[in-house]
């Protein structure tokens, strides 16, 4: 992996991955906090919802634009998001910063980016903090063939399908959805998801995972923490996907008394 940490003339920060470019902000100090968010989402996301502010007074947090999504570069080749390359944009941040390991959030996409940490960087993760999202190939919330389909028909066919779905979007983010790349996200999502069930007794780290019951991932979660030596397991009755993901009222408590625990147990470096 080339990392460089490069400044646009906008000021943004860059981690270079073997020629794509991965953005990325830093809030907060602390010890590093990786934030890694959903399908159709970036960075954004996590203020808008309330994340940002809680963390940043105990944690440097590390949110990163998915590649495919927010300002980070949008390949259209399928090929382009094997999820080892989404591992090494994650790895190229943490290079860029100068980080040897970090505490890991992710959310529904940014989940199976989580396992394929575990995977194909575990050493550079002090924990797993996996959201709306287990490693299995079945189960979910809408086909990967469905979400093509309407992606096919541009980002607005994509927002008035999700408003038929779960009600109406409030003005910033249906702007956020709207600004996609709908073809950088069919290549996202036609890509091999790449992870199994395999992984979970390797995942010797301290893991939380979390899920709303309502959720198309809730079963296959539930039974994923099974497998997974020591983890937490937390779910919320009655909420569906995004729900959770908008809701840092109910997830932050979980989250902040995780990391408490685990960040108690790790050694600081001088």
């Amino acid at each position: 992996i080339h990392c460089t940490h490069r400044t646009e003339e906008t000021d943004m920060p860059y981690a270079d991955n073997d020629g794509t470019r991965i953005h990325y902000h830093v809030e907060g100090n602390g010890p590093p906090l990786i934030l890694q968010h959903g399908f159709t989402s970036s960075l954004k996301n996590w203020y808008a919802h309330g994340y940002v502010e809680p963390l940043k007074a105990a944690y440097q947090l590390i949110l990163i634009d998915a590649r495919g999504h927010g300002e980070s570069d949008k390949p259209h080749d399928p090929a382009e998001y094997d999820l080892k390359l989404r591992v090494n944009d994650v790895v190229s941040v943490l290079d860029a910063l100068g980080i040897d390991k970090a505490h890991y959030l992710g959310y529904s996409m940014g989940g199976r980016i989580g396992f394929g940490i575990a995977i194909h960087a575990p050493e550079r993760v002090n924990s797993l903090i996996i959201g709306g999202m287990h490693p299995y190939d079945t189960g979910g919330n809408a086909s990967p063939s469905d979400r093509v389909k309407l992606l096919g028909q541009g980002m607005e066919a994509y927002v008035v399908n999700t408003e038929a779905q779960s009600g109406s979007i409030e003005p910033q983010r249906r702007a956020r959805l709207l600004a996609n790349d709908p073809q950088a996200l069919i290549a996202a999502i036609s890509a091999p998801r790449g992870t199994s069930g395999d992984v979970l007794p390797t995942m010797k780290m301290p893991c939380l995972l979390y899920v709303g019951e309502a959720d198309g991932f809730f079963e296959g979660a539930r039974e994923a923490a099974k497998h997974i030596p020591g983890a937490e397991f937390a779910s919320f009755p009655g909420l569906d996907h995004g729900q959770v993901s908008q809701g840092s009222d109910v997830v932050l408590p979980h989250v902040i008394e995780f990391l408490q625990h685990v960040t108690e147990q790790v050694p600081t470096a001088d």
